[in-house]
């Protein structure tokens, strides 16, 4: 998985031919790394997205929605003083390198016409995005790089740009025969195909090697002694042709329901238990790609403190749950130590004061073979008196009992806890923005886990939640939650008696609400709202995933239970199994 130079040729391709001409009217900055610019062209408004962060660098137009911080950072500020209202007209890939500059003609401070750049480099943990004027001399960038950083390089404000240095290997799109069969003649013959081609040409990650190996020889791992440098050469020249003549087919390739490689091409050597779905842009097909990915590294970065809390608390409780039960075992023997006290107490008469064990007859052991009864043989403290031994068992049965009925009741605190913990893992995983991610702190802090955030001080005024909006087949809106602040909001507040509630059963999982104005709603958007619920929930994934629903009079809040959890009794159950397509169509806010 990798944006290679072929990857950004095709992005090159698309920003020219839907967006060259275009006019920016905003540039936002939502985090470090990452630059979005609207643009509004002949076709409508495009958003490009410019992200140069180590995890996932690439450039696109994107239909991912942001949030964006109050203040926009420095960088952002600088590039909406310059390029607000410039015209793009110029986007060239020099040579085969993974650098694509946009050129925008704009003016400058004394109203003068002029050129001003945008430079993205997607270079993995170098990638860069650097802004330079019509002379290419660098005004500022995201990541700046001094001497004491690279001495072969530097990227700094009134410098000169330069291209990145050049690699030892060819540039694939003009490479002849002649040198093609030379780089294959000198590389080691028990070598793989795919590691020739990545170490000999520029810009093809190793997905789209395999590609060309598995084309020449129907092997993606085969060795070049198995390989023709004929059949080789033509499946080189399937991929560099679709780049020339720009005739790609962007797709992206999935192993369930999760995304697992790119590329501009078919990938067709993946087995048959992959998925390819192609897509009309290559845009499309990085959004499908990054959407899960970006939002989960987002959300894992900026509720680190939350993971840890959580994970802290989970690893403690299953530590107390595994050394509770250990002791409930043991208070089972506590019908033995009143079996112990019955026999000594009804043959006291038989046992004296200094005797270490005593042997009575057991009428509860009778062996109908024999006709007679089992020995029962009881330790006993030889310095204490028959009658006292009896006591001391008994005392023993009495404690038994009471932290039998004890440790029962703290195992069932333990394991609500830990089914809390688990929704608030469940939600954090469905968290889309900062937002959510507050809503989440101020939740654990109300369920007093505030000595685990210092400094963190709960907002005194509490705005109303932003739910998730769905509009069901026949036009009924549906409210999803994505944490246990907005599950109360949406079970409590928002919900009339007459609306039908939804929840996966017995997982962690949102609360689901149709909104039904009185009405009863047809079969399919039961189906629709339900598989809403599963998709929200713990159980995504699976097939015939359980969801109850009832009509929300019938939800109630349990006294003292933590956010979020509620009890039901009377509802329906339907079986589902979600389409995130079908989802994501269904969603509008």
């Amino acid at each position: 998985m990798a944006f290679d130079a072929g990857m950004l040729s095709c992005i090159a391709h698309e920003i020219e031919k839907t967006a060259s001409g275009g006019r920016i009217e905003k540039i936002y900055q939502p985090e470090k790394d990452i630059i979005l610019i609207q643009l509004r062209t002949l076709t409508g408004g495009k958003k490009l997205l410019i992200n140069t962060g180590s995890g996932n660098p690439r450039i696109s137009f994107t239909n991912i929605q942001r949030e964006n911080p109050m203040q926009a950072p420095m960088f952002c500020m600088l590039l909406r003083k310059h390029l607000t209202g410039a015209i793009l007209c110029e986007i060239r890939q020099p040579g085969f390198e993974r650098v694509l500059i946009l050129g925008f003609d704009t003016r400058d401070e004394m109203g003068y016409e002029c050129r001003k750049y945008l430079i993205a480099e997607i270079m993995g943990k170098y990638s860069n995005l650097i802004f330079a004027d019509e002379n290419m001399k660098i005004i500022s960038a995201t990541r700046t790089v001094d001497f004491s950083t690279s001495s072969l390089r530097q990227i700094l404000p009134g410098m000169k740009y330069e291209l990145p240095p050049a690699q030892d290997k060819k540039n694939p799109l003009v490479s002849s025969r002649e040198e093609f069969d030379r780089l294959y003649a000198k590389f080691p013959a028990q070598r793989q195909v795919d590691k020739f081609i990545t170490s000999a040409y520029l810009g093809i990650s190793s997905s789209n090697a395999r590609e060309i190996s598995y084309l020449a020889t129907g092997n993606s791992d085969s060795l070049i002694c198995e390989c023709t440098p004929q059949r080789l050469w033509e499946s080189f020249l399937f991929l560099t042709g679709s780049i020339k003549e720009n005739k790609y087919s962007p797709c992206v390739v999935f192993e369930g329901n999760n995304p697992v490689e790119y590329s501009f091409i078919p990938l067709t050597h993946y087995p048959d238990n992959f998925e390819i779905r192609y897509t009309e842009s290559p845009s499309d097909a990085l959004d499908m790609f990054f959407e899960n990915r970006d939002r989960e590294s987002r959300i894992k970065q900026r509720a680190a403190d939350l993971f840890k809390i959580l994970t802290h608390a989970e690893s403690r409780i299953i530590k107390k749950l595994e050394l509770q039960r250990q002791e409930l075992s043991e208070c089972e023997k506590s019908s033995v130590y009143k079996k112990y006290g019955d026999l000594i107490t009804s043959n006291i008469y038989l046992i004296t004061k200094g005797q270490k064990t005593a042997e009575i007859t057991d009428y509860e052991k009778y062996d109908p073979e024999t006709g007679e009864y089992g020995k029962c043989v009881i330790e006993l403290d030889e310095r204490m008196s028959a009658s006292a031994n009896a006591q001391k068992y008994y005392k023993k049965y009495a404690k038994a009992k009471n932290a039998k009925a004890e440790l029962t009741k703290q195992i069932k605190i333990g394991e609500e806890e830990l089914e809390y913990i688990y929704s608030v893992f469940d939600s954090l995983s469905k968290a889309e923005t900062d937002a959510d991610l507050s809503q989440i702190r101020d939740e654990l802090y109300r369920s007093g886990y505030a000595s685990k955030m210092k400094g963190y001080v709960s907002p005194k005024k509490q705005s109303a939640p932003s739910v998730l909006e769905f509009m069901t087949t026949n036009g009924y809106k549906v409210l999803c939650g994505k944490n246990n602040i907005q599950n109360e909001y949406i079970t409590f507040k928002c919900a009339e008696k007459h609306d039908y509630w939804f929840h996966a059963k017995n997982v962690p999982g949102s609360h689901v609400l149709m909104l039904t104005g009185g009405k009863e709603p047809p079969e399919q958007d039961f189906t629709d709202a339900c598989e809403i619920a599963a998709y929200y929930s713990k159980a995504n994934g699976g097939v015939n995933i359980p969801v109850d629903y009832l009509l929300a009079k019938g939800v109630k809040k349990a006294a003292g239970a933590k956010p979020g959890f509620v009890i039901y009794h009377s509802n329906w159950s339907a079986y589902v199994t979600p389409d995130e397509e079908k989802i994501r169509k269904m969603r509008y806010k």
